[in-house]
């Protein structure tokens, strides 16, 4: 239960550190929307989705003003595309991306996701067309999200589908290429994906998962940051045991507000609660960040050496403290490190203090991967399959989640400035290892097998 002490310091939260339920998504199966008719389709998503969603938004706000707690994102997220429109084509793909746009623009939500294809051990037909589609959806939409998973720890690495993402990641780039490439910034290369997850741009509603569903992300790496500060001000002799401690505390009362909340938007809608995903996701705003917590920890800059520690135990932290206040984690809940996104983390890739390979380091035990790096727009599809395929190798041996979400910005080399705008953030412009060469091993494919599960040295 908890206590006077621990209410007071909620209020506090609220007020001076940036606590807010970070999104509330509404996933939506659409697996019953499926037809080779393209105007059957389009009227069947048109018509559940404007009915389920309907008043997502007015709902949120209300639950959010009633408590004081802002939800910041609304967002919608479907069965993957590549499921449930098989019989479609590439550009009846761009259609039903299209349609996804003008629903969201009606139902007033952020970013629709689920514009996704699963092929971690082959694709189908309407995966093929999917990412076909991928580079014109992308540019000729605003708010729909693109991911596609190309590896699992029980299928091995799609190599396939690795290189094909490569050459596809760069075609985003190109046909965006006016606003610095913007469309890589709504796809992600997943290996391992939840299926419940509610943060874009990988957000998608699994098979497995129920008709209608609402599931809720929390962040807030200022409140964290702030209990660091408290805690090292009271006692500056506090070791990383007592720190970890008070990171999970904190963890626990933020998930609670974020099952609070999402539970209550859930009975408004009628709709089945999912669950909390409980990650800190910062913004490019001072003072929810997550590089900030590193220096709050006694480092320079996320990226120096003892980064990679330090970034272990917060996320340990988190998880635990979030499992202990609800049977209801999932998604991927822990911490995000995306570049662009978070102005400490930006700063530090600016100053030199964090490279590439030295993220990658960090995303084996970080909640995601290498999410919202900007790379020169000269970086080969070779060169940008590669760093896919070493992330997902991360993941599979792991057996956890990990991602890329690379923007080669076209016309720009390292050390340049791209900005995105809103959350987006902006970044400098990382320098890539080999970013011109061909990648012989990258373009052998075929399959890189399941890894044994022990032996696990």
């Amino acid at each position: 239960m908890l206590s006077d002490r621990d209410i007071l310091s909620v209020l506090e939260m609220l007020k001076n550190e940036h606590l807010d339920v970070r999104t509330v998504t509404l996933g939506v199966s659409l697996l019953d929307c499926a037809s080779h008719d393209l105007t059957i389709v389009k009227n069947r998503i048109r018509k559940k989705l404007t009915f389920l969603a309907k008043d997502l938004v007015s709902v949120c706000n209300r639950v959010g003003e009633k408590y004081g707690i802002p939800v910041v994102n609304k967002r919608i997220s479907i069965s993957p595309v590549a499921v449930f429109c098989a019989g479609l084509s590439p550009s009846q793909m761009v259609e039903i991306a299209k349609t996804l746009n003008e629903i969201a623009l009606e139902v007033r939500i952020d970013f629709i996701g689920g514009f996704s294809a699963l092929v971690e051990k082959g694709m189908t037909t309407g995966d093929r067309a999917l990412i076909e589609a991928i580079p014109r959806a992308l540019a000729e939409t605003d708010r729909v999200c693109a991911s596609v998973n190309v590896a699992t720890t029980k299928a091995g690495i799609n190599m396939d589908a690795v290189m094909l993402m490569g050459d596809t990641v760069k075609k985003c780039a190109e046909l965006t290429a006016d606003r610095d490439g913007i469309g890589c910034a709504k796809l992600c290369v997943f290996a391992n994906i939840p299926q419940d997850m509610p943060f874009m741009a990988g957000a998608y509603l699994g098979v497995g998962e129920a008709d209608a569903v609402i599931n809720v992300g929390v962040s807030g790496p200022g409140v964290v940051k702030k209990a660091i500060d408290r805690a090292l001000e009271s006692d500056p002799a506090m070791d990383l045991g007592r720190i970890s401690e008070i990171i999970k505390h904190t963890a626990y009362k933020v998930t609670r507000v974020g099952e609070l909340i999402g539970r209550e938007v859930a009975e408004c809608l009628n709709i089945r609660f999912g669950v909390v995903d409980l990650s800190l996701a910062p913004t490019p705003t001072v003072g929810d960040s997550v590089g900030e917590i590193f220096q709050s920890l006694g480092l320079k800059s996320i990226g120096v050496p003892g980064t990679t520690a330090a970034l272990a135990m917060l996320n340990d932290a988190v998880k635990k403290g979030g499992a202990f206040a609800s049977s209801n984690v999932g998604g991927l809940s822990g911490a995000f490190i995306p570049v662009c996104e978070d102005l400490n983390i930006a700063e530090s890739a600016r100053l030199g203090y964090l490279t590439l390979e030295k993220l990658e380091a960090m995303t084996c035990v970080c909640s995601v991967g290498l999410d919202m790096v900007a790379i020169p727009g000269d970086t080969t599809a070779d060169t940008i399959a590669a760093i896919t395929a070493d992330e997902m190798a991360i993941g599979v041996i792991n057996r956890k989640t990990t991602a890329t979400r690379l923007i080669p910005v076209p016309g720009k080399k390292a050390g340049d400035q791209v900005y995105f705008g809103g959350l987006l953030g902006q970044s400098t412009i990382m320098p890539v290892n080999n970013a011109t060469g061909d990648n012989r091993f990258i373009r052998l494919g075929g399959l890189i097998p399941a890894p044994i599960q022990s032996l696990t040295n």
